[in-house]
């Protein structure tokens, strides 16, 4: 059974700082791009960043300069480095793994609140 797991959400004030990890516990195999998704209640869920297994990354634009995604291969993890937040970076935030064989794994949210 395969589980990703988040961690490092939380409250942070404007301006501030937040590294999230997601890390895969159980057989996965052939993991190629891995990434961060957010939502908003009552809206859809919006890309953050995504990373391929050759490093190579896209970001969404609401978020780029301001966050860096990166990943350990041999851990089966991804990272999300969040700075300069903004209250409208305040959303749940998802970690997805994606196989080589079109597998996708979510996990099951960490918290994000900015307080302005």
């Amino acid at each position: 059974q395969v589980q990703l797991v988040e961690s490092g959400g939380g409250l942070v004030q404007a301006g501030g700082s937040l590294r999230l990890s997601c890390v895969a516990s159980g057989s996965i195999a052939g993991i190629n791009v891995m990434g961060w998704y957010r939502q908003v209640p009552g809206k859809q869920r919006e890309l953050v960043a995504t990373i391929t297994r050759g490093a190579h990354s896209n970001y969404g634009d609401s978020v780029k300069g301001r966050f860096t995604i990166s990943r350990d291969n041999a851990k089966n993890t991804v990272y999300l480095q969040m700075n300069s937040l903004k209250p409208e970076d305040t959303a749940d935030y998802y970690c997805l793994m994606t196989t080589m064989w079109g597998s996708d794994y979510w996990g099951q949210g960490t918290q994000v609140t900015v307080s302005s």
